[in-house]
C-alpha cells in the first residue's frame, strides 16, 4: 500500500496518497512500533504529501515528530534525520 501511496503522490493525486499513507502509518505503528524505520519513512512521506496539498499546518507537526524520532533512533547526522530537518526548515520559510 505504501508503494501505491507513493505512486499517487508522484502523480499529484494528493487525496488518494494521503488516505493510503494514513492507513499505512497506523498499521506500521500497530505492527512495528512508532520508532521503526518503516513507520518513520511512511510518516515522512505522509508529511510531504500533506505539504504537497498545501496543508502545512498538518505537515509541520508530523515532520517535527518524525524528525525527533529519526534523531533519537538513528542519530542527528543520519541522512533521514537531515532530510527531515531540511524539509522543516524549508516549510517554515514558506
Amino acid at each position: 500500500m505504501a508503494n501505491l501511496a507513493s505512486t499517487y503522490s508522484d502523480q499529484g493525486r494528493w487525496p488518494e496518497a494521503e488516505a493510503l499513507f494514513v492507513q499505512v502509518v497506523e498499521t506500521c505503528k500497530t505492527k512495528l512500533g512508532a520508532d521503526h524505520p518503516d513507520t518513520l519513512t511512511t510518516m515522512h512521506n505522509l508529511a510531504f504529501t500533506l505539504e504537497g496539498r498545501r496543508l502545512t499546518d498538518k505537515a509541520i507537526p508530523l515532520m517535527e515528530d518524525c524528525f525527533k524520532r529519526w534523531a533519537a533512533t538513528l542519530g542527528p547526522q543520519h541522512p533521514n534525520t537531515i532530510s527531515s530537518r531540511e524539509a522543516l526548515a524549508a516549510w517554515r520559510l514558506e
